[in-house]
């Protein structure tokens, strides 16, 4: 399952497709719950075209001719969290878009604002960083912030009595976690569910039926064995901030490997409204060909 990113991200650091669809269009039945908000079953595949295939099954999608898509909008805000040259990722599938589809749809946008717009109850999450803390996208940081609020309450109700009552013997990163979530509090739950409709409120509009939204998977390649803890930390606030936008909106999205950079996978994703995942598999295999061309030539 990929709940808060865990198809997304093994995809993104092993150079393979990976789908977290619509939320809620894939049954969970007879998985076992970690937080219902967000749990949704996904799925990884070496080429576009059976990730396509398992969609048609999964999704029982019928068979339609793929639809262009209005616009691709690329986060300019959210291409500044990469740790490698955001030029590298964004070329190669902006001059993919235009071959393609044409370079009048393209357009660029700071996802920030439109967030911080579009959904007012992320105040109660918006924290002011100092000024000397590396760059960060403020409202994707509150919207990580009220998902993982979330996430934890939903856990202890699905797993704090197990816990309490077998306490048993975890990881030591597993374990704090774990704690954490059984220490929190019912206060604020409330705004995070009013903070699901309004995410996925002003970012369909923003798409439309079919636009789309490309973003980096994550801040850039796999971390290295023996990366500080700092280092981790500041890796792991900014991936759970790019992911927390299908994350919370409930909007499918798919990991795209975009080769390597200094021997290290690449990927970016792209995002489409709440049940236009048929519309976004379409998309992906019909650019496939085209993204590996670009890639040659990048």
């Amino acid at each position: 399952t990929d709940t808060g990113g865990s198809v997304r991200v093994p995809a993104s650091y092993c150079g393979i497709f990976g789908f977290r669809p619509s939320h809620g269009v894939v049954s969970t039945s007879g998985v076992i719950p970690m937080a219902q908000s967000f749990d949704t079953v996904g799925w990884f595949a070496r080429d576009p075209v059976i990730l396509n295939r398992v969609g048609q099954v999964l999704l029982q999608l019928p068979d339609i001719s793929p639809v262009r898509p209005t616009q691709v909008i690329i986060a300019e805000d959210c291409f500044k969290l990469l740790s490698i040259p955001s030029d590298r990722v964004t070329r190669v599938l902006v001059n993919a878009v235009d071959k393609i589809f044409g370079g009048n749809i393209v357009n660029y946008s700071n996802i920030g604002d439109c967030i911080t717009n579009g959904v007012p109850s992320l105040k109660y999450f918006m924290r002011k960083e100092a000024a000397n803390q590396e760059y960060q996208v403020e409202s994707l940081a509150a919207l990580s912030n009220a998902l993982l609020l979330l996430q934890r309450f939903e856990f202890k109700n699905n797993h704090g009595e197990w816990v309490s009552t077998v306490k048993p013997d975890l990881g030591p990163d597993i374990s704090e976690r774990v704690w954490e979530a059984l220490r929190t509090k019912e206060e604020n739950i409330d705004i995070c569910h009013l903070i699901k409709t309004e995410l996925r409120a002003a970012l369909t509009s923003l798409l439309g039926d079919f636009g789309i939204l490309a973003v980096p998977t994550v801040p850039g390649p796999p971390p290295k064995l023996q990366t500080e803890a700092t280092a981790l930390e500041t890796l792991g606030l900014r991936a759970f901030s790019l992911l927390s936008i299908a994350g919370v909106s409930g909007f499918c999205q798919v990991s795209i490997p975009l080769g390597m950079y200094d021997n290290l996978p690449v990927a970016v994703s792209l995002l489409a409204k709440h049940g236009s995942d048929g519309f976004l598999l379409n998309v992906v295999e019909t650019l496939s060909g085209t993204l590996k061309e670009q890639l040659e030539i990048a």
